[in-house]
């Protein structure tokens, strides 16, 4: 046996106010985002705000369908939309906000396994980590200095 430094460390922040300003900014967009999902039928509403290089802001929320599963979660409408509107400009940070209208969501909500090897793909091809904080409604946030570090030993294009 023995073990493997995947380089995974996050950072956990008792609450927003602990947040760098910018990041509390971006995160009340997210906070907006979220309110504008379309989730009906799980009643989970997830936003998300990406911080672009070029210092554009681009907002995702979660799209549900009757026709389960074919809803899309809100990462990747936003990392999907960032990449339709500015192909090519570096990803710097992605912040993921989540509530329920069933119960108050305080735990941190990291993305979900489709959405970190949709995310790791881009940080992988820019060539420069994606700073990531995720949080529920309330409570403690997440840092990660890396969207690969939520997912190590990630699947890419080189085993293609």
């Amino acid at each position: 046996m023995r073990t493997i430094n995947t380089g995974t460390s996050a950072v956990v922040f008792s609450d927003v106010s602990e947040l760098p300003s910018s990041v509390q900014q971006l995160m009340n967009k997210a906070v907006e985002a979220r309110k504008k999902a379309y989730a009906p039928y799980s009643k989970f509403c997830v936003g998300v705000a990406v911080l672009l290089a070029n210092n554009q802001v681009i907002l995702g929320n979660n799209q549900e369908s009757a026709a389960y599963p074919s809803g899309m979660c809100a990462e990747r409408v936003a990392i999907w939309k960032a990449s339709s509107e500015h192909p090519g400009v570096v990803v710097k940070q992605l912040v993921i906000t989540a509530s329920s209208q069933h119960n108050k969501v305080s735990k941190p909500v990291g993305p979900c396994g489709a959405c970190r090897q949709t995310l790791s793909e881009y940080e992988i091809n820019q060539k420069e980590p994606i700073e990531v904080y995720f949080m529920g409604e309330v409570g403690e946030v997440v840092r990660t200095d890396s969207l690969l570090s939520l997912l190590p030993f990630s699947f890419d294009s080189s085993y293609l």
